[in-house]
C-alpha cells in the first residue's frame, strides 16, 4: 500500500495580485526521489516553502505526514539556496554540522556526547573527517554543500528538501552530491530543486515541472531541452523523437 508523505490538493498562492503557484496538486510517497524543475521565477523555491509550511497556501490544502506542515517541523530536513559566507566568521565544520541537533543542547550549552559521536560519524560517512576543524567559510562550493547536507540530516529527518544544492559546482560534484543523496533515499523522501536536472535524471522517481501550475512527469518523459534550462509547451517528449517534444 501507497504510503502518502505530502498531498497538496488545489493549492494557490500569491505575493501579489498575481499567482506565484497556482491550481497545484500533488502527492509524494515514503523514500521517493523527487526532482522540481521549471524556467527561473517560475514558483519552484515558493513551492516547496508551502511543502514546509514556511508559507501559508492563499487557498487549497496541504498535508505533510497527515497534518499541517507546521505541525511537521521536526521531521523536516532544509538544506536553503544560499550561497553566501561570511568567510572571517569563526565556526567551524563541525560546528556547522552540530547546528543541526540545536534542540539537543544542554542547559549548560554543551551537546550530549552521542550527539557529537553522531555528528562525526555522519561527517565520516560523507567525507568531511579531513576538514572538520577547517574554518567553514574557507570551504569549495562542493565541501559547504556537503556539510550543509549533513547539517540537515544529523536529526534524522523523514523528509529532505533542498533548494539548488547543486548551483556553481562543476560535473564532478554534482555527481558526488547526486550519490549521496541517493544513497540517503533509503531512510528518508527527498525533494530537490534542480536546473541540473541531467544530473539526478537517472535516479529521480518522479519530476514535477512548475509554471505556475505544476504538471507531472516520469523521468524519460521529460524533454532534454529541460534539461538545459529551456522550458516550453508541449512538456512531454514524445518516445521515438530526438529529444525534442
Amino acid at each position: 500500500m501507497k504510503n502518502t508523505v505530502l498531498d497538496l490538493q488545489e493549492v494557490d498562492f500569491s505575493y501579489t495580485k498575481e499567482p506565484c503557484v497556482k491550481k497545484a496538486s500533488l502527492e509524494i510517497s515514503q523514500n521517493q526521489f523527487i526532482g522540481i524543475i521549471g524556467p527561473n521565477g517560475s514558483g519552484k523555491t515558493t513551492l516547496i516553502k508551502l511543502m514546509m509550511g514556511l508559507l501559508e497556501p492563499t487557498s487549497g490544502k496541504i498535508h505533510l505526514f497527515g497534518e499541517n506542515p507546521k505541525e511537521s517541523f521536526s521531521k523536516i530536513g532544509y538544506v536553503p539556496q544560499v550561497r553566501i559566507y561570511d568567510q572571517k566568521f569563526p565556526i567551524s565544520v563541525l560546528d556547522v554540522v552540530l547546528m543541526g541537533a540545536l534542540s539537543k543542547l544542554t542547559i549548560s550549552g554543551k551537546f550530549p556526547k552521542e550527539v557529537k559521536e553522531k555528528a562525526l560519524s555522519l561527517m565520516d560517512t560523507i567525507g568531511l573527517t579531513s576538514i572538520q576543524d577547517q574554518c567553514f567559510g574557507t570551504l569549495s562550493g562542493g565541501q559547504a554543500q556537503r556539510v550543509l547536507i549533513a547539517r540537515a540530516i544529523l536529526n534524522d529527518p523523514e523528509i529532505l528538501f533542498l533548494d539548488e544544492p547543486t548551483v556553481g559546482l562543476d560535473v564532478e560534484t554534482q555527481s558526488i552530491i547526486a550519490d549521496l543523496l541517493v544513497k540517503l533515499k533509503k531512510s528518508m523522501t527527498i525533494v530537490m530543486v534542480t536546473h541540473h536536472l541531467q544530473s539526478f535524471i537517472k535516479d529521480l522517481d518522479t519530476v514535477f515541472c512548475v509554471q505556475q501550475e505544476v504538471s507531472k512527469l516520469k523521468p524519460e518523459e521529460v524533454c532534454e531541452h529541460f534539461s538545459l534550462g529551456v522550458y516550453h509547451s508541449p512538456l512531454l517528449n514524445k518516445k521515438g523523437d530526438t529529444g525534442c517534444c
